[in-house]
Order: C-alpha cells, then structure tokens, then sequence
C-alpha cells in the first residue's frame, strides 16, 4: 500500500512540471490521471471567473463541471497553435454567457405575463468568498461585486479576465473574439465606470490613510 501511494505521488509530481498541453495530449494516449491534473490546475480559476458572471455557487459549479466535460470530450478537436488556458476559458465563458441569455429570457416572459411569483429577482452579490470578516471591508468587496456586476456584459467579461483573472491582452481576444485595440477598449471603459462608481470607495481609502500617517510632529 504504501509503494503504491508513494509511485501515485510520484505520477503527481512528474505532471506538475508539464505544461497543459503536454498533459492534454498524454490524456489523449491514455494517461488517466493527466486530465485530473488539468482539473485540479483551473477548477479554482475557472470557478472564480464563472461565478462573477451567473452570481449562483451552484450554478458556477455546474458551469465548470460542464466546461471540464465538453473539454475532455473535444480534447481531439484542440488546436496546439492555441494556449490551452485561453481553449478552457473560452468554453467557460460561452457557457456562462449562454446561463445569463437564459436568464434574461425568462425574465423577459415573467414581467410580460405579470406573474408576481416568478418575476425577476435582484440577487445580492456572494461574499461568503470574502477572508477579511471586518464588516466595513464586506461591505466595500459588496459594492465592487455589484459595480461589476452592472457593467455591460462586453466590459464585465474584458474586465475580470484582464483585472482579476491576470490574462494577457492576446488571450483576452482570442477568448472574446475581439481585435486587440477592441479588447484594450472594453478594459479601459469598464475601469472608467467602475472608477466613477465606486470614487467615493476611493476617498474613503484615502481619507484612512492619511488619518494612519504617523504624525511628523
């Protein structure tokens, strides 16, 4: 038992030093635990991302597990000449976006039939994620979540895959579909509205700052 967790570790650690699209290829010739490492690299990351877009832990996970199983399904149809990060991405993406169109059609049919018990709902943002327990920091990580969540589907999806999922530019147009000056557009709108949004965050920040400042005299 304990030579075979030991040969089992030693598997893990030789895949973590190979890159996804060695490890998708491996899948593809029958290494059974080389997909598990893709999983384990970007079931957080994806989670993250999904879940800034449908605002539902449920619904974000259901996302992702799609996301790993049209991946594995179509791991054949994937082109090398692509990073796999920015392959694995677009299928969440498209998947997430798919979630809200539904959405906004229901929505759509519930107002139009008046019907008081299936009308739209306003969803409070999830901060279950948040580390900080400081009431004034929830409220402020709230109010950012909302600003983001009120931007335009085309700046919220440049925005968290730029600002909080650390994608390159080149990535981010291959994942949209966007020429690059397009892509660098759609960032920097976003960040003006949530700057002009949340200014008052901004000061606040600022104002404690100053007040922190060991005094010169």
């Amino acid at each position: 038992m304990v030579g075979l967790a030991l040969a089992k570790r030693q598997v893990r650690q030789q895949h973590a030093m190979v890159t996804d699209e060695e490890l998708l290829a491996r899948s593809l010739d029958g290494d059974l635990n080389a997909f598990e490492v893709i999983v384990n690299r970007y079931k957080d990351r994806l989670y993250n991302f999904v879940l800034r877009f449908v605002k539902d832990q449920q619904t974000a996970e259901d996302i992702v597990q799609d996301t790993f199983l049209r991946a594995y399904r179509n791991r054949e149809s994937f082109q090398a000449v692509a990073k796999f990060s920015t392959w694995i991405y677009t299928i969440a993406g498209n998947l997430a976006k798919s979630e809200l169109r539904r959405r906004k059609r229901w929505r759509f049919l519930s107002i139009g039939v008046q019907n008081e018990d299936t009308g739209a709902t306003f969803e409070l943002p999830d901060t279950s994620a948040t580390p900080d327990s400081n009431t004034e920091t929830m409220l402020a990580e709230s109010r950012i979540q909302e600003a983001i969540s009120r931007l335009p589907d085309r700046y919220r999806e440049a925005v968290i895959l730029r600002d909080i999922e650390g994608l390159d530019y080149d990535e981010i147009s291959q994942i949209i579909g966007c020429p690059l000056g397009t892509v660098k557009s759609r960032i920097n709108r976003g960040r003006l509205r949530l700057q002009e949004e949340l200014s008052d965050l901004a000061d606040a920040f600022w104002d404690r700052a100053s007040n922190d400042e060991p005094s010169d005299e």
